[in-house]
């Protein structure tokens, strides 16, 4: 299992440090400022995580290896960024890689700690969404998870679905890939065909602080 969790998290990780590049360089931030936004997606959800598990190191900590591949995401999204010249596209790909590589290790590493199901979920979605949370915040922007697009709710289905398989012991590539595919699959089409959850405004309108 933890070997498992292991290359799931290095490839995550990948993943994240590519999507935050990007959006760093959409930013214009300089190169330290690439890299940092780009740590900071690929391991804020995972650092909340194994904060909240008693008795668990940092991942990153524990095994500086990760730190290496998040450099290497962030460096080959400096290189190519040329090649990534559709920002959406790209952003779009790799945050759903990380999102549903994430989410599954969270789901792996609550069970592996014999956590009731509902933790296990929601370790998953920690794990998943909060390092794109994280991402947002440095670049003062309204975080994806908490606006109208469909993001930390995909990451539910996918740890629920990884849980019914896990319960009925179905293989463990099953096991992995099903929730994994599912998760890039439903994240992809809610984006492209713009589904959203939805608004308890009325006529969409925020509330101006103001008026509080």
């Amino acid at each position: 299992m933890e070997e498992i969790i292991y290359y799931i998290g290095v490839v995550g990780s990948f993943a994240f440090a590519i999507s935050g590049a990007l959006v760093g360089m959409h930013k214009k931030l300089d190169p330290f400022g690439v890299i940092i936004v780009a740590f900071v997606t690929a391991v804020g959800g995972g650092t909340l995580r194994d904060t909240l598990l008693e008795g668990r190191d940092v991942f990153w900590i524990a095994d500086p290896s990760y730190i290496y591949f998040i450099l290497g995401g962030a460096v080959v999204a400096m290189i190519f960024q040329n090649k990534l010249d559709r920002f959406r596209t790209s952003l779009l790909l790799f945050d759903t890689i990380g999102l549903a590589l994430f989410s599954v290790a969270g789901v792996q590493i609550g069970l592996s700690f014999n956590l009731p199901y509902i933790i296990c979920v929601i370790l998953g979605v920690i794990t998943g969404a909060f390092g794109g949370v994280s991402r947002d915040i440095l670049v003062n922007e309204i975080p994806v998870v908490f606006q109208k697009e469909i993001y930390a709710t995909i990451s539910i289905i996918g740890s629920i679905l990884y849980i019914i398989l896990y319960h009925f012991e179905c293989s463990r590539l099953i096991n992995q890939m099903i929730p994994i595919a599912t998760i890039i699959v439903l994240r992809t089409f809610v984006v492209y065909k713009e589904v959203t959850l939805p608004s308890i405004y009325k006529n969409d309108e925020v509330v101006d602080e103001e008026e509080w």
